[in-house]
């Protein structure tokens, strides 16, 4: 084995390069972050080949005074911290003092300064890690920083870059979540000498609509947890605009962009019951912590940090934005989807009509229809099957026939409920006083269709009463008052072991949540009590349902972590089943009680549970007006 040596320092600096200078974008972050911690207002950026030929940052900051040039581009040389206390307390964004260096030593470097009590700029240039004298410049106050052929004397590392679009493109990504952290400056972009964006100083709500886009402004909510010692704020998205991808999800620690596991999983717990867990929340928002409360010197990109109190930075975020989404009502200003959009993709190419239908009911509904009436069958039958006009009229003349019947029935149904039956053209005053109108009729035995003076709603009763029924239930149980409904005649089913092990198990719990159970010896369980408001539900499944759930849970404390599921999983059995025929006062009292309920704009597996036809949007299927 060799005998040990110094390294020279041209390599030291090179390989750090390696670990702060990783592609274009991090040089520039580096540089664009020194802009800021300079106080500048205003900053313009200029890209070419993707920023592997050219990186120029021109600033109107303070400027670096002539002296202090060669230490800008030395390694280990910042104005920023003295000692391991100011480390502690940091609030610049730059702090190491190995960005600039790092940068030079892999590139051909200009650094142009002027300070406000100099009379004219100073230049000093560095090739290869070599610096040139300093020499005068013309330069406003402020800085420029010039980087040309990043990594020409490592043609290594320059061969793991991506094309110079794929560069581009993080080059200007970079630069977007800085100009969103600091709404206050002006940001310019240039790339092959073609102006890309122009901010101006903006307000951070503008700033944001800017960026993120106008479609997030339009769907976003504002959170604020007030000005603490910690304190979150930013905008989040409405349920209805979540996307499936993670390209709108802005987190920044003390305005410092990051990617961080404890925010990230606060957020998807404040969403966990209004998305579907494939899709992800669109969001920004700024975490304000003491810097001695969280260590940014983690990492030499510095995007990953640690707080000191993870637990309660999960808590801040989780309880505001819980806060701010179980706000979410139903209302007619914010339908779940442009549904005149969704019906001319829909129904103008026949093809796709048919397989659309057919798949989201047989996916949605076979599982929980347990009468589906003779009509539902009767009226998918053409759509399904290729069947000839006669037996297609004959179909829908059958599902007419039943759908007067069920009419009759429901009016009947009203009479003995000494209810006048509703007349949908007599609501136009009073669908006024209520976002989702009164109920005409039921489609399918899925769906609740309402009138209100916008248009009409469509319902999915399922979803809609297993929202209503979720909530209820969470309240119930933590204020410890749910209630339990004794069964005249105990029911029983033949257990799995695992049932019958898990019953053993989690016994106490079962009775927290409603459910009484008790294993009779003989292979068997019998129901002995159910929650009161599930009086409807199938008590069997209901029990094997809960059992299996408890079952993959596992102990008791993680029970506590995913008590929410547990409920929804019963909110679910004690809901309206496709198929079943409601009333029309059963269809408007399930419309007041979403009016009333936090989150009713999606079931508690994020399905949307409503959405608008505007009459506008009727117009346009009509081609009214056109």
């Amino acid at each position: 084995m060799s005998r040990i040596a110094q390294l020279p320092n041209h390599l030291i600096n090179q390989i750090a390069a390696g670990e702060v200078v990783e592609r274009p974008a991090n040089a520039l972050k580096e540089i664009l972050e020194n802009s800021l911690d300079a106080g500048a207002s205003q900053i313009s950026v200029e890209i070419a080949g993707g920023g592997i030929k050219l990186i120029r940052v021109t600033d109107n900051g303070s400027g670096i005074h002539a002296d202090d040039l060669p230490l800008a581009l030395s390694r280990h040389a910042t104005s920023k911290i003295k000692n391991l206390s100011d480390l502690e307390h940091v609030r610049s964004m730059g702090f190491r003092g190995e960005g600039l260096a790092s940068i030079a030593s892999v590139s051909r470097l200009t650094l142009t300064s002027r300070t406000a009590e100099l009379p004219h700029a100073h230049e000093i240039r560095a090739e290869d890690g070599t610096l040139s004298p300093i020499a005068a410049a013309s330069h406003p106050i402020g800085t420029t920083v010039e980087v040309c052929e990043l990594f020409f004397n490592t043609p290594a590392r320059r061969q793991f870059l991506k094309s110079e679009n794929t560069e581009y493109a993080h080059c200007a990504t970079m630069l977007e979540r800085l100009a969103l952290a600091n709404p206050q400056v002006a940001f310019s972009l240039k790339n092959n000498g073609k102006s890309v964006f122009n901010y101006p100083a903006q307000t951070l709500a503008q700033r944001v609509g800017t960026i993120v886009g106008e479609d997030f402004q339009a769907a976003c909510l504002p959170v604020d947890s007030g000005e603490n010692i910690l304190r979150v704020h930013g905008f989040v998205s409405k349920p209805t605009f979540a996307k499936g991808k993670s390209d709108m999800q802005f987190c920044f620690v003390n305005n410092r962009f990051v990617r961080d596991k404890v925010i990230l999983h606060a957020v998807k717990q404040a969403y966990r019951d209004v998305l579907h867990n494939q899709i992800t929340p669109a969001f920004v928002l700024f975490l304000d912590i003491p810097p001695e409360l969280v260590d940014v010197n983690v990492h030499p990109t510095k995007t990953e940090v640690r707080f000191r109190d993870s637990q309660a930075v999960h808590q801040l975020i989780f309880h505001n934005l819980n806060k701010v989404l179980a706000e979410t009502r139903a209302d007619v200003t914010d339908s779940v989807s442009n549904a005149g959009d969704i019906l001319h993709e829909r129904i103008l190419p026949k093809d796709t009509f048919s397989g659309s239908l057919k798949s989201e009911n047989s996916n949605n509904y076979s599982n929980n229809q347990k009468v589906a009436p003779a009509n539902y069958a009767a009226f998918r039958a053409p759509i399904q099957r290729n069947l000839s006009l006669k037996e297609s009229r004959a179909a829908m003349n059958t599902y007419a026939e039943l759908y007067r019947q069920d009419n009759e029935l429901a009016e009947l149904e009203q009479t003995r409920l000494n209810v006048a039956p509703e007349n949908p053209k007599n609501n136009h005053v009073e669908n006024q006083e209520y976002p989702l109108g009164f109920a005409l009729a039921q489609l399918l035995g899925i769906y609740i269709l309402s009138q209100t003076s916008e248009g009409l709603i469509l319902v999915d009763m399922h979803a809609a009463a297993e929202r209503v029924n979720y909530e209820k239930m969470k309240t119930q149980r933590l204020s410890g008052s749910l209630k339990t409904q004794m069964l005249l005649i105990p029911m029983r089913f033949q257990a799995t072991h695992e049932e019958r092990a898990t019953l053993a198990d989690h016994a106490d719990t079962l009775h927290e949540y409603g459910l009484q159970l008790q294993d009779l010896g003989d292979g068997q369980i019998a129901i002995l009590a159910i929650p009161a408001m599930l009086g409807q539900a199938d008590a069997v499944a209901l029990a094997q349902d809960v059992l299996r759930e408890l079952a993959c849970v596992g102990s008791s404390q993680i029970v506590e972590k995913l008590e929410n599921q547990i409920i929804s999983t019963m909110a679910c059995h004690g809901s309206v089943r496709a198929g079943r025929q409601l009333t029309q006062p059963e269809m408007n009292a399930l419309l007041r009680d979403m009016e009333n309920t936090p989150r009713s704009n999606q079931c508690n597996h994020g399905r949307p549970t409503w959405v608008r036809l505007a009459l506008t949007d009727l117009d346009a299927l009509f081609l009214r007006g056109q």
